[in-house]
């Protein structure tokens, strides 16, 4: 079929979509037969892309450029997105990180980052999720990152926040699974982005065994969603590794909350 006229999967928002990973997915989106709108603080930047994708495929794309730190541009946001009931796709993927040690990064900064990694990102679901229920389908890509099960190998606090992604993902499937929803939190390992060099660590400085392209990043995150996953961990080769850990905190669960303590942390009788 030709994307001139291929019908249209609704409208696919994607968030710092001006570089990297969201640019990539704005064009794969578009080219599976979404309309657009692309979000990011460069407006210049958002707007060639949309010119381009336009011309390749023929989708509507809108822009709109706003910076999801500032409370106000995001309550904007929020409002837009409520009323636009023609989304039926929400890609959380802006996100700001560092590899910097906890004890040398200033605070100011890590609630920064809480703020675009968690708050903006949690928000702006709050705003479609209600629509999605309402009509029964919609899709949420949470962009995660493998942090949120190492924390140790970066920045405490991205990994915070990362973890926060993937457990509230995993609790939105559980919600709305059933209604029609489809979450999809994706882990990126080390992925070839402007995110090293923003964060002060060339890439070049990486081990190149462990790097990804982002356009394979994307292509395997995609087609995981296609595939229904939940969780999608483009670079771990041997799948058995999580679901081992899946099916281990699962088997867990029924387990945690008990009206006595466990025999191990029992003490005798005082003397």
């Amino acid at each position: 079929m030709n994307l001139a006229t291929q019908p249209t999967k609704g409208t696919a928002v994607i968030t710092g979509a001006s570089s990297g990973i969201g640019a990539i997915y704005a064009n794969r989106l578009a080219r599976m037969g979404y309309d657009l709108i692309i979000i990011a603080r460069n407006h210049n930047r958002l707007n060639q892309m949309a010119s381009h994708i336009t011309a390749d495929t023929a989708r509507n794309v809108e822009v709109l450029a706003a910076d999801l730190g500032d409370a106000q541009q995001l309550a904007a946001l929020e409002r837009k997105l409520r009323d636009d009931a023609s989304i039926t796709l929400l890609v959380n993927n802006a996100g700001v990180g560092t590899h910097t040690p906890l004890l040398l990064s200033e605070v100011d900064e890590m609630q920064a980052m809480i703020n675009i990694n968690v708050v903006a990102l949690t928000r702006l679901t709050y705003s479609v999720v209600p629509g999605f229920v309402a009509r029964g389908t919609g899709a949420i890509i949470n962009i995660s990152s493998i942090v949120s099960l190492a924390p140790e190998l970066l920045n405490g606090v991205y990994g915070g926040t990362k973890a926060f992604v993937l457990a509230f993902s995993q609790s939105l499937h559980h919600e709305l699974a059933e209604k029609g929803i489809h979450i999809q939190a994706v882990l990126p390992g080390a992925t070839a982005t402007p995110f090293w060099d923003n964060g002060g660590l060339p890439l070049e400085q990486l081990d190149k065994s462990i790097v990804m392209s982002a356009s394979d990043l994307v292509d395997a995150a995609l087609t995981g969603f296609l595939n229904g996953e939940l969780v999608t961990i483009p670079s771990l080769h041997n799948d058995a590794y999580w679901q081992a850990m899946e099916s281990s905190r699962q088997a867990m669960i029924p387990h945690l909350s008990r009206n006595v303590p466990a025999d191990r942390y029992r003490v005798g009788p005082a003397r």
